[in-house]
């Protein structure tokens, strides 16, 4: 919940920066009491419920955002020896898991009753089935070369090279469908102020706006971590047998620097037509999946 807080900082941060502007800094030193100052404020805001929304579905969605990326965290290694659980099946719950968070966004614009938010969450649906499919796929390279579904035993494999050398499509692959599954630019085809108002969050206000944010952020960090344990080898450097930092400050550095990249990314490319979505999905990068779980199968026997 502090890295989601802090993440909005970062972003505005940047985002200030990239545009030649200040940024928050008027709330505590360098603006770090910003985030706090955020949640009071709405917090405190009058909630706003319409009359046409499904109370059941429109209370549920906020929550299911947020705590997909809570159970997903849960098998993620941060260093050897730093993760709450190694099952055998790891991959397989952190890719359940972060589907889950799709389901808020869906079930949040379809409860709300307005054609904005519908709209928001039909196109939700569609990307999700879209993105999800090379994704998996890419995802069963490193499984493949690391012969196990633990993400511990994944990590352990890439002691001596990384797998974004051999499976450098497959890396890439992943990496744009974590922008697309985040909901981040330039795939925020669900929410497009520009079209939409809010997309599937317009009826949503004051706690249940700030859990449909504070949960868009707390899934930008579990795909950072889920990029670093796959592909850029955890908790270990880029040179095998020497560390110059313990391994959990490796693999936080990874973390930092693919979230800096969602807010680059976010402030450089415009976003994507709608039907320019989905065919980059469809006939671009499940193709590109395909042929990286080719190339892993061929380097595992060959290795």
């Amino acid at each position: 919940m502090t890295a989601a807080a802090y993440m909005v900082w970062v972003e505005r941060r940047v985002a200030a920066w990239m545009q030649d502007r200040i940024g928050p800094n008027v709330v505590g030193p360098f603006g770090l009491l910003q985030p706090v100052a955020d949640v009071l404020k709405l917090a405190f805001k009058e909630e706003v419920v319409p009359d046409r929304v499904d109370r059941l579905l429109h209370f549920l969605a906020p929550g299911i955002l947020f705590a997909a990326p809570i159970i997903a965290l849960a098998v993620i290694p941060f260093g050897p020896g730093l993760y709450i659980s190694n099952p055998d099946f790891g991959l397989l719950w952190l890719l359940a898991a972060t589907s889950i968070a799709g389901y808020g966004v869906i079930l949040g614009g379809l409860s709300s009753g307005s054609k904005y938010s519908v709209l928001g969450g039909l196109r939700s649906t569609s990307q999700i089935i879209s993105y999800e499919i090379p994704m998996m796929i890419a995802a069963l390279g490193p499984a493949i070369m690391a012969g196990s579904l633990s993400l511990v035993d994944i990590v352990e494999a890439q002691r001596g090279m990384w797998f974004a050398i051999p499976q450098f499509i497959g890396f890439l692959v992943f990496l744009i469908t974590t922008y697309a599954e985040t909901n981040r630019l330039p795939f925020d085809l669900p929410e497009a102020e520009s079209e939409l108002v809010g997309g599937y969050h317009t009826e949503f206000s004051s706690l249940r706006f700030a859990w449909f944010f504070a949960g868009e952020y707390a899934n930008m960090v579990i795909a950072s971590s889920a990029v670093s344990v796959l592909f850029m080898g955890g908790w270990y450097g880029p040179l095998p047998g020497i560390n110059l930092f313990p391994g959990v400050h490796w693999m936080l550095l990874k973390v930092a620097f693919f979230l800096f990249l969602f807010v680059w990314v976010r402030w450089t490319l415009p976003r994507l037509r709608y039907d320019q979505l989905l065919h980059f999905s469809w006939k671009v990068l499940l193709p590109l999946a395909l042929l990286n779980l080719f190339i892993a199968t061929a380097f595992r026997v060959i290795w």
